[in-house]
C-alpha cells in the first residue's frame, strides 16, 4: 500500500500541473444558500407565490454574476418527504447565457400551469421539482480544466440512505489535493477524478457516512426500528463535528456550502477567512452568500443585519430550522483576500466602495510628484471600467493636493495678493476626462498571431482632441497590472495615437510578484510582469547566479512536508527597490516604435494595508502566504519557470 501511495503521489505531482489556464485573470466563484423556515403555504399567502425561495435564489445569483462567467447551477431539496418521492432536484448550465438558460429551464415547468396549480403549494411540492425549502446556487469561474457541464457545481453524492446524501458547492482551491486524494485511496475509495471539488465532496461524504453509521450503531442495540433510528439521526447528526473531522487537513482558501439529504445545511469558511461569506436570518428565511450587497438587495435589509461568517466557522441550519454559527477549526491569522476589495467583489458594498476610493486617493501624491504638480499639462483618466471607483478616490486626492497648493500660493503672496492673482490661482483645476472607451467586443478567433494581435488592439478606442500633441502628459489609472500584455499590446498603443508627451500608468494594486493558490487564476511565475522585470534586472546587474541559487534552495525543499517549506523567491526581490522594479516594468510594457515615454507607478503594500485594514491577505504582493501550502506552491512555480515548464504549480 505504501509503495502504491508513493507512486500515486508521484503521478499526482506530475499530472496536476498540466491543467490548462486561460490568459485572462479569472474571478473567484460565487455561492448562495437559501433555507425557507416556513411552509410553502406561508409564502403563498404573504407574497402571492410558492416560488418565493426560487425567486430569491435567482436574484442572489444575478447580483453575483460578476463572480462566474463559465457556468452556473442550482439544487433544491424538499423536507419531510415520504419514501419513494423525489426530493433532490439539480440543474446546471454552461451555455453562453448560462444564468438565463439555467432559470428558463427551471421556470418552464411552472410557466404553463393553470393558476389553481401554480398557487397550490401542496400540489407543487408533491408534483414538481425545484419546490424544496432548501436551495443552493453556484456561479462558476473556473481556474483550470475544461468548461464542461460536469465541472459546474453543485455536485451530488447520492445514497439510498437519506442522511448520507450530500449536495456540495464551493468557492475554493486547496493546495494539497494530492495529500487528500491519497488519504481517500488509503481508505479504500476510488474517486472518479483528481480534482479539489471531487476530493472535497468525497472527503466530507466519507465523514458524513461515518457519523451516520456511528449514530446508527449507538441506537441499534436499544431495540429501535431502523425507521425510528433514522429520526434520531436527523435530530442528532452533529454537523460541527462532521466538518471539523472532514476539514482537518484542508490547506487553502475556501467557502463551501452543503445540503444533507434529510434537511441539514451548512456554509463553512476557511480558518484564515481568505474567501468571503455573509449571512442573514429572520423568522422566515436564512440566506448565505459570497457577497453582502447581494443579500441586502435580495432581502431588502439594512447592512447592519447582514453578518460575516467568521473565519474557521460554519453557519449550520438544522432540519428543524434551528440556526447556529459555530467553529469547526481553530482560526488562524486573518488573511481575507485583498483582491476581493481591489477588483473581484462588486463595488456596491459600502466598505469596498470606500476602500477602492481610498486606494485611488493614496496614489495622488506620487503622481503629482512625478508630474511636478503640473496640472495645466496633465490629463487624468482611467481604464478599464472596473477602475472607475478607485479613480473617484484618485480625483478626490488630486483635489485635496490642489487645494493645499492653492492655499500655499495664496499664503506666499501675502500682501501682494490681488483679485486677478487670486482668480488665476483658483482657476487651476485637474483635467479629468474620459479618454479610453471599451468598444464593442472584437472576437479574436483569427488563427495567425499577427492578425489576432491587431484585432485585440481595437478592443479599446480613444477620445480624440483632448490631449494636446507632444505637450500634455496622460495619466491612466488601472486597478491592477498582472501580465502587462494588454497594456503593451492594446492600451498604450491606442492612447499613443493621441500623441501625448508622456504616459503614466498607475495601478491601484501593488506589484503582483507571487503566484496565487487560493482561487485566482495566477499560478505561473513567468507570466507576472513584475517577476519578468526582476529577472531582467538580475541579468543586467550580473546577478543572474542568484536565480540559480534560489532554484537549488527550492529543489532542496521540494519533498519536505509543506509545514517546513519557506518561500525562497522573496529574497530575490530584496535586491532592488520597489521603484527600480516599476521602472523596469515600464520598459517591458512599452511597445516598440512609440514616441511617448512610459512610466508605471504602483500602489505600495503599506498603502494597500492602510486602505483595506480588514482584508490583509496580500500574499500575491508580499509573498506572505497564510497557509503552509502557499510556500510549496511559490517554490514549485519558480522551479517550473527555471526548468522551462509551462505548468500549473498546484
Amino acid at each position: 500500500m505504501l509503495l502504491f501511495l508513493n507512486t500515486l503521489l508521484l503521478r499526482l505531482n506530475t499530472v496536476i500541473p498540466y491543467f490548462s489556464m486561460s490568459e485572462q485573470i479569472k474571478h473567484e466563484c460565487g455561492i448562495a444558500l437559501v433555507r425557507l423556515r416556513q411552509p410553502l403555504a406561508f409564502y403563498e399567502e404573504k407574497y402571492g407565490t410558492s416560488l418565493y425561495g426560487l425567486n430569491k435564489l435567482k436574484l442572489l445569483m444575478q447580483k453575483m454574476r460578476n463572480r462566474g462567467q463559465d457556468g452556473a447551477g442550482l439544487a433544491t431539496l424538499k423536507l419531510h418527504i415520504k419514501p419513494g418521492q423525489k426530493y433532490i432536484s439539480r440543474r446546471r448550465s454552461n451555455a453562453s447565457n448560462y444564468l438565463d438558460d439555467l432559470f428558463e429551464g427551471v421556470f418552464r415547468r411552472f410557466n404553463t400551469l393553470p393558476d389553481n396549480q401554480l398557487h397550490d403549494p401542496v400540489w407543487l411540492k408533491d408534483n414538481l421539482p425545484y419546490t424544496g425549502e432548501l436551495l443552493m446556487g453556484h456561479l462558476r469561474y473556473g481556474t483550470h480544466g475544461d468548461n464542461s457541464i460536469e465541472t459546474c457545481h453543485p455536485f451530488l453524492r447520492q445514497n439510498n440512505w437519506i442522511p448520507r446524501n450530500l449536495i456540495l458547492a464551493g468557492n475554493f482551491n486547496l493546495t494539497n489535493v494530492d495529500e487528500l486524494f491519497a488519504e481517500l485511496v488509503e481508505l479504500g475509495q476510488y474517486p472518479k477524478e483528481i480534482s479539489d471539488t471531487v476530493t472535497v465532496l468525497e472527503k466530507i461524504g466519507h465523514f458524513l457516512d461515518d457519523e451516520v453509521q456511528r449514530l446508527f450503531n449507538w441506537f441499534k442495540p436499544d431495540g429501535y426500528t431502523n425507521q425510528e433510528i433514522n429520526e434520531f439521526i436527523f435530530e442528532k447528526l452533529d454537523i460541527q463535528r462532521l466538518l471539523r473531522r472532514a476539514s482537518k487537513k484542508f490547506d487553502g482558501g475556501y467557502v463551501m456550502a452543503g445540503l444533507i439529504g434529510h434537511g441539514d445545511a451548512f456554509m463553512m469558511r476557511d480558518p484564515n477567512g481568505i474567501r468571503p461569506a455573509f449571512y442573514y436570518q429572520d423568522e422566515e428565511i436564512v440566506v448565505a452568500a459570497s457577497e453582502r450587497p447581494a443579500i441586502q438587495t435580495a432581502l431588502n435589509v439594512h447592512v447592519s443585519k447582514v453578518k460575516e461568517i467568521p473565519p474557521g466557522h460554519a453557519l449550520i441550519v438544522k432540519r428543524n430550522g434551528a440556526t447556529s454559527v459555530v467553529p469547526f477549526a481553530d482560526a488562524g491569522e486573518r488573511a481575507a483576500c485583498s483582491f476581493e476589495r481591489i477588483y473581484f467583489s462588486r463595488g456596491n458594498d459600502r466598505d469596498i466602495y470606500l476602500e477602492r476610493k481610498e486606494l485611488g486617493r493614496r496614489l495622488a501624491r506620487p503622481v503629482l510628484d512625478s508630474i511636478k504638480d503640473n496640472f495645466k499639462r496633465t490629463v487624468f483618466s482611467f481604464v478599464p471600467n472596473t477602475a472607475e471607483i478607485a479613480f473617484y478616490g484618485f480625483v478626490k486626492g488630486l483635489e485635496q493636493e490642489l487645494n493645499a497648493l492653492k492655499q500655499q500660493k495664496i499664503t506666499d503672496l501675502g500682501k501682494e495678493l490681488t483679485p486677478a492673482k487670486l482668480e488665476k490661482i483658483l482657476a487651476v483645476s485637474a483635467r479629468i476626462e474620459k479618454i479610453v472607451v471599451k468598444d464593442a467586443k472584437v472576437r479574436t478567433f483569427i488563427a495567425d498571431t499577427t492578425s489576432r494581435g491587431a484585432m485585440i488592439s481595437h478592443i479599446y478606442d480613444v477620445t480624440y482632441g483632448i490631449v494636446e500633441n507632444e505637450k500634455d502628459t496622460l495619466v491612466l489609472l488601472d486597478d491592477s497590472i498582472v501580465r502587462g500584455t494588454t497594456l503593451r499590446d492594446s492600451i498604450i498603443q491606442i492612447v499613443s495615437r493621441l500623441r501625448p508627451k508622456k504616459i503614466i500608468v498607475i495601478s491601484s494594486a501593488p506589484q503582483i510578484r507571487f503566484p496565487d493558490c487560493y482561487g485566482i487564476d495566477m499560478s505561473k511565475m513567468g507570466e507576472f510582469v513584475a517577476f519578468r522585470a526582476l529577472v531582467a534586472l538580475l541579468k543586467e546587474n550580473n546577478r543572474e547566479h542568484l536565480l540559480h541559487e534560489a532554484y537549488q534552495r527550492c529543489k532542496a525543499q521540494e519533498h519536505l512536508p509543506k509545514e517546513e517549506i519557506t518561500n525562497e523567491v522573496k529574497t530575490l526581490y530584496d535586491e532592488f527597490t520597489y521603484e527600480e522594479v516599476s521602472a523596469k516594468i515600464a520598459e517591458i510594457v512599452t511597445p516598440p516604435n512609440i514616441k511617448p515615454k512610459i512610466e508605471v507607478i504602483y500602489q505600495t503594500i503599506e498603502d494597500l494595508r492602510a486602505s483595506c485594514p480588514n482584508n490583509n491577505g496580500d500574499w500575491y504582493f508580499s509573498g506572505n502566504y497564510p497557509t503552509p501550502g502557499g510556500n510549496r506552491v511559490v517554490n514549485r512555480s519558480f522551479i517550473y519557470y527555471m526548468e522551462g515548464k509551462n505548468q500549473r504549480a498546484y
